[in-house]
């Protein structure tokens, strides 16, 4: 092990924060920048995908929610590219690098493997199917997300800490929108039945954002005090907190 990853693990053990300034090793620099460049590309391509459901939503203080949605996920993308300028990331580029908008057929159903091109999460390669399906989708994974992020607000590196703190109290946000545009939804005539199926099919696909159970990467990430809460307790915090919240709507969280 190099001299600079030494004394940097001892740093962590000791709950210093670091910045970009520090002599960070090539394995923590890795790392670190594996975390930032998926959670940009998750916020690029949500927003992208997210762009076509604001036209279809029934009214328009939804239409301006929707909007508000789009515009603040391709602000957290903004920000976390910031820090990532220091690693050598030309912004610009980055952007226009993938078709963030492009989903795969709704039929597939890619788990945990991941696939070639941008590295978003899986749950972004996925199509919605209207107004409904997007609020449902929308409660689901802002409160994953929220649980997420919160995770990684307690981060070893100070400024993507500080970042993800605002962040994730704004996705935070985003899963209220969800409910409250869901429980909308039930009043103006959408059925439960059609919720439900939503939600079965966004169940599983939400829960693979938390990565698997059995993760070989966790021990590494807890080391370099970018984790330090193994996948299963945040899914079970998760699973938890949406089955009450969906229970007082009258739907199921259930994964099929």
């Amino acid at each position: 092990m190099a001299k600079n990853e030494d004394a940097l693990l001892a740093r962590i053990a000791n709950n210093e924060k670091l910045t970009a300034d520090d002599d960070l090793s090539s394995g923590y620099r890795g790392e670190l920048r594996r975390l930032m460049v998926s959670f940009v590309d998750s916020e690029l391509a949500g927003a992208a995908g997210f762009v076509d459901i604001i036209n279809k939503a029934p009214g328009m203080r939804e239409r301006c929610t929707a909007a508000r949605l789009v515009s603040e996920k391709f602000d957290h993308a903004q920000q976390v590219l910031v820090l990532l300028e220091t690693f050598g990331v030309n912004t610009d580029l980055y952007v226009q690098s993938h078709a963030w908008d492009a989903r795969l057929s709704r039929t597939i159903d890619l788990g945990n493997r991941r696939i070639g091109g941008d590295k978003r999460l899986n749950l972004f390669h996925y199509p919605y199917e209207g107004w409904l399906d997007s609020v449902v989708m929308n409660m689901l994974m802002g409160l994953a997300s929220s649980i997420q992020l919160e995770e990684i607000s307690h981060c070893s590196y100070a400024p993507l800490a500080s970042v993800m703190g605002q962040i994730g109290a704004r996705e935070a946000e985003h899963a209220e929108l969800g409910r409250k545009g869901l429980m909308k939804s039930l009043e103006n005539g959408y059925s439960l039945e059609a919720a439900q199926a939503s939600v079965d099919y966004w169940y599983s696909r939400v829960l693979a954002t938390f990565g698997s159970t059995d993760s070989q990467r966790f021990a590494q990430d807890k080391a370099y005090g970018l984790r330090k809460t193994a996948n299963a307790d945040l899914i079970a915090k998760w699973e938890t907190r949406i089955a009450e919240q969906l229970a007082r709507i009258g739907l199921e969280a259930r994964d099929t």
